[in-house]
């Protein structure tokens, strides 16, 4: 058992590896944004279905336009994956809206808030 699960973690950061290439560097469609990121990707272990998690920088029109544009280039990504990595299947991919980045975002600026008022009266007590 652990000899297959150290084989799927490398083939998932294979995969998320030259998903990232191919999404950052090959799509010509506009509507995928530059910040796209895939933040990560899980393969099942008969390597059929792919699970690849996206994060788009922007607001939500711009995540709705980049999850569109990756859904219409899923034949080439698809493509492009089998001619770069060689494995006994090429797993159907399907994509994942990330929010897991703007969360963290999020709560490090509640956090700023709420220390805010504690560093300002220890600047002044000083």
């Amino acid at each position: 058992m652990r000899g297959n699960s150290h084989r799927v973690s490398r083939t998932n950061s294979d995969v998320q590896r030259v998903l990232s290439h191919i999404i950052n560097y090959e799509i010509k469609d506009p509507r995928v944004g530059l910040m796209t990121t895939v933040t990560k990707v899980d393969v099942t272990k008969d390597l059929k279905e792919c699970k690849c998690y996206v994060s788009v920088l922007g607001d939500e029109e711009s995540e709705k336009d980049t999850m569109a544009g990756l859904e219409s280039a899923k034949g080439y990504i698809r493509r492009q994956l089998a001619q770069s990595l060689n494995l006994r299947n090429t797993p159907e991919i399907q994509f994942i809206a990330d929010h897991s980045i703007a969360y963290g975002v999020e709560m490090t600026h509640k956090i700023e808030e709420i220390m805010a008022p504690e560093h300002e009266k220890e600047n002044t007590d000083q």
